[in-house]
C-alpha cells in the first residue's frame, strides 16, 4: 500500500518561513516524479513545484519562484518543500504527490498518489 504522510506546516506570520517534509512508503520513490501541490478555500488546486525522479528537472509555479525550494532525498524516500519569504496569499492546505511518470509534470492527473495534506497559514 503506497502512503504520503506529510509533516510540517503551522502558522506563521508574513515574511517567515516553514519546511514541509513528505515520505513516501510502499513504492520505489527514486523511480518517479513527485510535487507539491496547494488549494485554498473556494479555489482549484494548483501546482506549487515539481521535480523529475533525480530532482536535476524543476518546476515552479511563478508566484513562489524565488521563495520556495523543492528538493528530494531518494535514499529517505522523502520530498521537501522549503518555503521562505511567506505571504497571506500562500495560505491553503498543501499536498504531496508522487508521480506516476519519470518525468515531472505540471497536470495532477498524472500523480496517482496523494498525501494527507497539511495547513499552512501566513498572517499579515
Amino acid at each position: 500500500q503506497v502512503q504520503l504522510q506529510q509533516s510540517g506546516g503551522g502558522l506563521v506570520p508574513a515574511g517567515g518561513s516553514l519546511r514541509l517534509s513528505c515520505v513516501v512508503s510502499g513504492r520505489i520513490f527514486r523511480n518517479y516524479a513527485a510535487g507539491w501541490f496547494r488549494q485554498a478555500p473556494g479555489k482549484e488546486r494548483e501546482l506549487v513545484a515539481v521535480l523529475n525522479r533525480s530532482g536535476s528537472s524543476l518546476h515552479y509555479a511563478d508566484s513562489v519562484k524565488g521563495r520556495f525550494i523543492i528538493s528530494r532525498d531518494n535514499a529517505k524516500n522523502t520530498l521537501y518543500l522549503q518555503m521562505d519569504s511567506l505571504k497571506p496569499e500562500d495560505t491553503a492546505v498543501y499536498y504531496c504527490a508522487s508521480s506516476n511518470f519519470a518525468s515531472a509534470t505540471m497536470e495532477t492527473r498524472h500523480y496517482a498518489y496523494w498525501g494527507q495534506g497539511t495547513q499552512v497559514t501566513v498572517s499579515s
